[in-house]
């Protein structure tokens, strides 16, 4: 076992009918004090795997380690875990100080020990002046911080969160983000987070596990996942990507060319290609492509139509039509000269061979 894993999953199958796995072969290892993310949509397994982590779910094969110990059969309540809900999960019927106390009577604490330790954990959400009131007094953004203060009040030695945030609107779901990246970088405490929002990941995370059809398709920081994705699902599901598709035309060490249908030839790094001949999606990122530019140091230029502009403050998003695409997207930038750019128009995009990957088909 490596000595960098204070959570280990070795070689975890689950299935819950004996027939299908919804987690396959997972193997990962996630370092003290780190921000692990598990993101992927809905039935990816993302979230099986956090309960068996949390011991709510038991593997169908393989192993789970924490801190050196196989902890596959060790009930959930011996595990040291604390845990948040998107349901937040409070007892209705008990203050929040009461709510903070009960995790530390169960651990039988003296009283002084208790009141010193529900005082520091609200504080350390901010709700110090809020412990005689009930949890239907509370906002909702006041019951989430509750409940994270619950599950750090024991000071375990890892927090579980599952779509903690999910319930909350926009602003206040961006609050609590930074509320909880910041109290994990002054605690240093391991959390592993699971979401099905991409910018949360991307926000809150040293590193994320991209899940899709019960395996981790890529595992890194946020901006390796965003500029170096690895296959068309991750270049799809992190952040806004362009897909041209086509044919691999030829291989010349890292680089290689993609035909489209229409004939045209995209130079592109070869990330996720096995042989010319082969299907092969090129992923490309909005922000990477010039319109009408004057440089002429791409590798790839090729004429479009613009068919729709969406004004979004710092940037026009350009809908245009290029290489059989007519879903391709370039943000330009609110300082050119976008009043230039109409529905119709013929434009030039340029792109450098290094910004776009030729992947897997996805």
């Amino acid at each position: 076992m490596s000595s960098n894993s204070f959570v280990k999953f070795d070689k975890v199958d689950k299935s819950y009918d004996g027939d299908v796995l919804v987690v396959k072969d997972l193997n990962v290892d996630i370092p003290k004090g780190e921000f692990l993310t598990m993101l992927g949509p809905s039935g990816s397994g993302k979230t099986t795997t956090l309960m068996m982590l949390a011991g709510f779910e038991t593997p169908t094969s393989g192993e789970i380690y924490l801190d050196g110990d196989a902890i596959s059969s060790i009930p959930p309540y011996k595990r040291g875990i604390g845990m948040v809900f998107q349901n937040y999960a409070l007892f209705p019927h008990m203050t929040v100080n009461e709510n903070l106390s009960f995790p530390l009577e169960v651990r039988k604490l003296n009283k002084s020990e208790i009141q010193d330790k529900v005082k520091k954990a609200l504080s350390m959400v901010e709700l110090q002046d809020f412990g005689n009131r009930m949890p239907m007094q509370l906002s909702g953004g006041q019951q989430q911080r509750v409940a994270l203060a619950r599950a750090l009040v024991f000071e375990p030695r890892l927090v579980l969160m599952d779509e903690p945030l999910g319930a909350l609107d926009k602003k206040l779901r961006e609050q609590m983000q930074y509320e909880i990246k910041h109290i994990h970088e002054n605690i240093g405490i391991t959390v592993v987070y699971v979401t099905h929002d991409q910018s949360e990941a991307l926000t809150m995370s040293n590193r994320i596990a991209v899940f899709n059809d019960g395996k981790i398709q890529q595992i890194s920081t946020p901006d390796i996942l965003y500029e170096k994705p690895e296959c068309a699902f991750v270049a799809q599901f992190i952040g806004e990507n362009n897909q041209l598709k086509g044919k691999v035309k030829s291989i010349n060490g890292n680089s290689c060319v993609i035909k489209t249908e229409k004939g045209e030839e995209i130079k592109s790094l070869k990330v996720n290609v096995k042989a010319v001949g082969e299907g092969s999606t090129v992923s490309l990122r909005p922000e990477r492509v010039e319109i009408n530019s004057p440089d002429t140091n791409f590798e790839n230029t090729f004429d479009g139509t613009v068919k729709e502009l969406i004004y979004l403050g710092d940037h026009i998003r350009t809908r245009v039509e290029v290489c059989g695409n007519d879903q391709f997207i370039v943000k330009v930038p609110n300082s050119y000269k976008g009043a230039n750019l109409k529905t119709g128009t013929s434009v030039k995009l340029s792109w450098k061979a290094s910004d776009s990957r030729a992947l897997d088909l996805g």
